[in-house]
């Protein structure tokens, strides 16, 4: 069962605090840039996450297929973020996976702590909040529910959630269209590199061994928004990140020294370029800073499946194909599982500097 220091964010958002507990309050220099979401949206000036339409990825007409990978190929270059349309997903599929979601937070968090997870002992999967795993222990205004959904043979089916009685089905199929919508960026990906089109795809794990893990964020109505955050500012470790929310606004992608405010885009999947990407295209891909806002109003929810090579079978460098005298390997040659403990050691070193600062 889950530990008594494991408090639900959700439960501590309806108790009716009108002040945030200390732990949620973030340092100044993280609260730099936070408005209200809404207002944030809205405004129309300065640079903009672009938006791919991928209707043409595939097609017939070289012109129209080259102009789309090439659309793709550049955001991921300047960006590393990006909305995509037309990306093949049906809306009703994609609404029957947000409705899954969103079922199964709306039951009593009694109800939810039948899966929770037990991150003391490795057991990451299920329910959960963070636990202050970083040297200032500051916490984050969100619960999640995290597990794999792909490949199928590797999934423990005994955590996913038994209500409603769509979930598995409508993630299941998510998932297997998800993996062919992957394939398919990670071609345009390679080609851009002057690669092989398969050649990422295989880096990555192949369809053995990149898995992809699901993760619900669900961040609560929070009384204090300006004072907090959902999600700290991060990269992701993964090869991609695919995003799909209940069209509420909260994600900020650090933008050429700016916080920027992703809007909502109808039938939109949002893309992220991971840290494995990067590395092995020896950072002609980037993997961008990105954050997550709350705000009083409204519950925002999202739904982001992160495509991860194995842990510990692949060496993640830059591809020989990437590295030249003029532009020498940018990152030394490191496992997934040891890029992560990397990125771990230097928040927990960073934190503990501006401790003593």
């Amino acid at each position: 069962m889950v530990t008594p220091t494991a408090r639900r964010v959700e439960s501590l958002a309806r108790s009716g605090i009108q002040a945030i507990p200390k732990e949620y309050v973030r340092p100044k220099e993280e609260l730099m840039g936070i408005g209200n979401i809404f207002e944030e949206e809205e405004k129309d000036e300065g640079p903009q996450v672009p938006t791919i339409d991928l209707k043409e990825i595939d097609s017939e007409d070289r012109v129209e297929r080259e102009k789309c990978r090439e659309e793709l190929k550049k955001a991921a270059m300047d960006w590393g973020v990006m909305h995509l349309v037309n990306h093949g997903i049906s809306d009703d599929l994609t609404e029957r996976v947000k409705r899954a979601g969103q079922a199964f937070f709306d039951q009593p968090v009694e109800e939810k702590e039948k899966y929770a997870n037990e991150q003391a002992s490795g057991k990451i999967q299920g329910y959960g909040s963070k636990l202050a795993n970083n040297a200032s222990g500051q916490l984050e205004w969100e619960d999640y529910f995290f597990h794999l959904i792909y490949p199928e043979d590797k999934r423990d089916m005994s955590i996913w959630p038994k209500t409603p009685s769509d979930y598995t089905e409508a993630t299941s199929e998510y998932a297997r269209q998800l993996r062919s919508l992957a394939t398919k960026i990670l071609a345009v990906l390679s080609l851009g590199l002057g690669l092989e089109e398969g050649r990422l795809e295989k880096e990555v794990g192949g369809l053995e061994e990149l898995l992809l893990q699901m993760k619900i964020n669900y961040y609560p109505k929070c009384p204090q928004p300006e004072l907090a955050l959902g999600v700290e500012a991060h990269t992701d470790v993964s090869a991609l990140t695919f995003i799909l929310h209940n069209m509420v606004p909260g994600l900020q992608l650090f933008y050429k020294d700016k916080w920027v405010t992703a809007k909502c885009v109808p039938n939109s999947i949002i893309l992220h370029i991971g840290d494995t990407i990067e590395i092995l295209s020896n950072g002609e891909y980037k993997s961008i800073l990105h954050r997550g806002l709350v705000n009083k109003e409204k519950v925002r929810i999202s739904w982001a499946v992160f495509c991860e090579p194995p842990k510990d079978k692949i060496i993640l460098k830059p591809l020989p194909e990437t590295v030249s005298e003029q532009k020498p390997a940018m990152f030394p040659p490191r496992t997934f599982q040891q890029h992560i403990e990397h990125k771990l050691f230097r928040r927990t070193q960073d934190a503990l500097l501006s401790d003593e600062e």
